[in-house]
């Protein structure tokens, strides 16, 4: 078990192996029923793989065929960033970002479908804004649905850090009896560079992982995965040497190594054979090409560490 610590990043252990349509950025992915799985990522009208097997990967259509038209108030492109699949009540939940790189002009969006398929999505519209009067940046959304019913949504980047602010389950939208606004992670000091919040309950413990450091810059991003945990969804979240992610706190999970440059855009499955951790990478040996990195979390010491 030692052996699967990681006492350096060259100790971080490689993808596993995945092939066909590879070049993805901000992947979340799930598994239908019938077994196929669905990943849903950066891009355009919210691109899309599928795969079989977990290995062999296909490009699909965009979730949007045409694009919802409030997008345009906060990109110019206009496309959508981040986004986060998951299934509740018999239908398919998909959240997602619109904004420009380095704005805070921006906004969380929700979409609804009953296959997950890309064109069968339906834009429910707005769901949290922020601009440059915020300490915080509306991008990035998870939601997290707790054992008790509650839906929480995280998200956030840079300036103050990761937000969560309860939901209402009949909307998928802020719950009117909840406003407030909880910190969640954050670097008061130093660089602000903290977004991509996802939240997993395990063995009794809310974990926290987001990503660290610069994205978007190929073989020069220092993008990194990080983790906190928590007793309750709301935080506080605090590292394995009991430092608090609103305190610049955070437990490696995985860091460059080799021509695995700046993992991060992480997401966490369910799977039949355990966790997977869903990412990508920017790819040193293929200039720096974003690609999609899968490895399993093991969670024997109560923290999770990467296969």
């Amino acid at each position: 078990m030692l052996a699967l610590v990681p006492s350096t990043a060259s100790a971080y252990p490689n993808p596993g192996r995945v092939t066909g349509s590879v070049v993805t950025h901000d992947p979340s992915m799930i598994r239908t029923a019938s077994g196929q799985y669905l990943l849903y990522a950066t891009g355009g009208g919210i691109s899309s793989k599928t795969s079989a097997d977990r290995t062999a990967f296909t490009a699909g259509a965009d979730a949007f065929a045409t694009r919802p038209s409030w997008w345009s108030r906060y990109s110019s492109v206009p496309e959508a960033w981040a986004p986060d699949i998951s299934y509740h009540g018999g239908k398919y939940l998909m959240y997602y970002s619109v904004s420009s790189f380095g704005s805070q002009h921006s906004a969380i969006g929700l979409a609804g479908s009953t296959t997950g398929k890309p064109g069968s999505w339906s834009d429910y519209g707005i769901v949290h804004t922020s601009d440059a009067s915020s300490d915080h940046n509306a991008i990035d959304p998870h939601l997290f649905v707790d054992d008790d019913g509650s839906w929480w949504l995280s998200f956030g980047s840079w300036w103050s850090g990761i937000k969560m602010i309860r939901l209402d389950p009949s909307t998928g939208k802020k719950h009117p009896s909840h406003p407030t606004r909880h910190s969640l992670a954050s670097r008061p000091t130093g660089s602000k560079a903290v977004e991509a919040p996802f939240v997993v309950k395990r063995n009794g413990h809310y974990y926290l992982f987001a990503s660290y450091d610069t994205c978007c810059a190929g073989t020069a991003s220092t993008y990194k995965v990080k983790v906190g945990r928590a007793t309750r969804a709301t935080g506080p979240y605090l590292d394995r040497n009991g430092v608090p992610m609103t305190n610049n706190g955070g437990t490696p999970v995985l860091e460059s190594h080799g021509n695995v440059i700046g993992p991060g855009g992480q997401s966490v499955l369910k799977d039949a054979d355990g966790d997977l951790i869903v990412y990508h990478y920017y790819d040193g040996n293929d200039n720096g090409t974003p690609k999609l990195g899968i490895n399993l979390l093991n969670w024997s010491s109560g923290w999770p560490v990467a296969y």
